[in-house]
């Protein structure tokens, strides 16, 4: 199993941590992660790193679909591959939700899963370059004529000579989207996906795969987990509540919030309901305390060192390719280090 490592992305300042990412490339980490909400953009931190590292993978987990026309994206993430030195970018992207997409990018929600299908497809063709760009899709049509349209527009061919190999992974958790993942996508950056959860994400990967002939090899998984290394599990448990509390509880609309969603089936429907319900009554240290404890723990590796290297052995069994690890601590990244190639 190849290691990531996750950076942080909501912050008032753009926080850029150098030493940290050398310090993972050193230990032998494949790969290091941007993100991106209403806030600092996920592509230009790794381009600033892309000077300051050698090898380690730069990749978006994830950039926002409804911020950049899937061109723009294509050609802003081939240009941070060829900076970089060639085949270290990797394009992950997500859906985001419709206050972020309406409210704050002033796109339609539209039908999500068709957008998502025309985003890849499109990415692939600029990426490829195999001719003059044209795409007929349910949600996003080039050359564009729709309303407003001059009626001059053309197809084009990027200049740039792309990377035609050029990763695009998706970050999904919902069932027609993971589905879409499986039979489309270079890899996947799976929402609540961990040991204790696969079963539930199972039947759609396979589905998805089908549909293209496609087996389990030609998915590459980047799953993701909290790594605290520490003696009180109780105190880091009750630190990473307020994290998932707003999530759940107000980070999507009342009627539409994945979070909740993904809470509901991974066995804990009561307590997603009544974490929404408190926090949008505005008693959000209530609504963080309702968050169950075992639902924070699954897949995370909190703990001393027995049990983090216990519960990772499950992550191996689990045969996922590559985990991105949350974490700012240089012992609990070293630790890390240790048990992949322990157990590689």
């Amino acid at each position: 199993m190849k290691l990531g490592l996750a950076l942080p992305w909501a912050n008032p300042q753009v926080e850029v941590p150098v030493a940290r990412v050398q310090r993972a490339e050193q230990l032998g980490f494949d790969s290091v992660w941007t993100a991106e909400i209403y806030g600092q953009d996920a592509i230009t931190p790794l381009a600033f790193l892309a000077a300051k590292t050698e090898r380690i993978k730069l990749g978006t987990a994830v950039i926002q679909a409804a911020a950049r026309t899937p061109s723009a994206t294509a050609l802003a993430m081939a240009t941070l591959d060829q900076l970089a030195g060639g085949g270290r970018a990797i394009a992950g992207i997500g859906l985001s939700g419709p206050q972020i997409v309406e409210g704050w990018y002033g796109q339609p929600w539209g039908s999500p899963n068709k957008r998502l299908r025309d985003y890849v497809t499109i990415m692939k063709k600029v990426l490829q370059r195999e001719g003059p760009v044209s795409h007929d899709g349910p949600e996003i049509r080039l050359p564009y004529a729709g309303p407003g349209a001059s009626g001059l527009g053309k197809p084009l061919k990027s200049v740039l000579h792309t990377n035609p190999d050029l990763p695009i992974f998706l970050g999904t958790g919902a069932p027609a989207n993971v589905k879409l993942t499986a039979e489309l996508a270079d890899g996947w950056i799976p929402m609540g996906y961990n040991p204790e959860s696969a079963a539930v994400f199972k039947p759609w990967l396979e589905e998805g795969l089908a549909r293209s002939g496609r087996s389990w090899k030609d998915l590459h998984i980047q799953a993701g987990t909290q790594v605290i290394l520490t003696d009180d599990v109780g105190t880091a448990l009750r630190g990473l509540k307020p994290f998932i509390g707003f999530y759940v509880g107000g980070m999507g609309a009342k009627s539409k919030n994945f979070h909740k969603e993904m809470m509901k089936l991974r066995g804990f429907p009561e307590a997603a309901e009544r974490i929404q319900e408190l926090f949008l009554a505005g008693k959000r240290q209530e609504a963080f305390a309702a968050v169950p404890d075992e639902y924070v723990d699954q897949g995370a590796l909190i703990g001393p060192r027995p049990r983090i290297a216990e519960r990772f052995r499950a992550w191996q069994e689990l045969g996922v390719q590559g985990l991105t690890l949350h974490t700012r601590d240089e012992g609990a990244m070293e630790l890390m280090a240790e048990l992949a190639e322990t157990h590689s």
